[in-house]
């Protein structure tokens, strides 16, 4: 019975290992480079969205009360103004200057309608 118990602890811990990790946008724009290779999830508002016809890809902002980020969704419309959403994905950045981040963004794999 414990070493079933154990092994349940031990998928468990696992599991929530590899899941993405819920992030605050004032963190990740503090330290972008730590979450650089991970999945990770942001939950906000979505304040603006834009597309351009025959561009695979649209861009939305997302506020989580710490700050907003940009997305970057290849996945068809985006999400309208004032919608609460939990975007996953991984975070990028255009470029970096004298330690600056410049064109922090998260590059969308997936995208939850939070009501």
């Amino acid at each position: 019975m414990k070493r079933l118990l154990a092994t349940a602890l031990l998928s468990a811990f696992v599991l929530t290992g590899c899941a993405a990790r819920g992030v605050r946008v004032a963190e990740l724009r503090d330290q972008p480079t730590k979450y650089a290779t991970k999945t990770v999830s942001v939950t906000g508002v979505v304040t603006s969205s834009w597309g351009v016809p025959l561009v695979p890809f649209q861009l939305y902002n997302v506020d989580d009360g710490t700050g907003q980020i940009t997305v970057l969704s290849r996945t068809g419309r985006t999400p309208a103004k004032g919608t609460r959403v939990q975007v996953k994905g991984k975070i990028s950045e255009f470029a970096v200057f004298g330690g600056r981040s410049v064109g922090l963004h998260l590059q969308e794999e997936d995208r939850k309608i939070k009501s």
